[in-house]
């Protein structure tokens, strides 16, 4: 009977450690595959402008008062532009809104958000009602996205406070729109860019 347990014993440890092994190279392969797959970011796609060159300066009419609104070039309050590009018909765009404001809340002390689409003026005002971005700058203006490239939506686009394009992208998530404060922060052109050269 002793020695059936003593065989117990032994058998219960070894399965124990055996167990405990499987675990560590299952975590190991977890922490590989994480380094992999690391998250993409904005993507960059954009035939017309280049990150590093200059925005397009434009002058248009912002909805929330009315008034002229600079987009690119020098900022006179040393603030950078975020201009976010929705549409009405745009179901990504309009999950997305209430997290640009929210990244916008947090980041005020730099950086500036435009919300820019285009379409007739009561589709817009319906728009601005339904969404509540009243007190939001919001340009409506075919030619700024036509300027910036914009094919899909939701898009956006980091302008620094120099008028310089930092960063920009499609972007369908929280992650993606706060990619483009990161690339602007590490200096790269893009975060797969990013990836590329310090994970390659």
């Amino acid at each position: 009977m002793t020695n059936l347990l003593i065989a117990s014993n032994v058998i219960l440890w070894i399965a124990v450690i055996v167990l405990a092994t499987m675990v560590f190279a299952l975590v190991r392969q977890i922490g590989v595959l994480y380094e992999r797959v690391a998250p993409a970011g904005a993507l960059s796609i954009n035939k017309q402008l280049k990150v590093g060159q200059d925005a397009p300066e434009l002058d248009v009419i912002n909805l929330k008062n009315q008034q002229t609104l600079h987009i690119g070039g020098k900022s006179p309050v040393e603030k950078c532009q975020l201009l976010f590009f929705v549409s009405p018909t745009c179901p990504m765009c309009k999950s997305l809104i209430g997290v640009a404001k929210s990244i916008a809340k947090e980041e005020q002390s730099w950086v500036d958000l435009v919300f820019a689409s285009d379409g007739s003026s009561t589709e817009m005002d319906t728009f601005i009602a339904v969404q509540k971005l009243e007190q939001s700058n919001f340009v409506n203006s075919e030619l700024v996205g036509k300027s910036f490239g914009v094919a899909k939506l939701p898009y956006a686009v980091l302008i620094d406070e120099k008028g310089t394009l930092q960063a920009m992208g499609i972007v369908n998530s929280r992650e993606h729109i706060e990619s483009l404060f990161n690339v602007k922060e590490t200096g790269y052109a893009s975060l797969q860019e990013y990836m590329q050269k310090n994970y390659a």
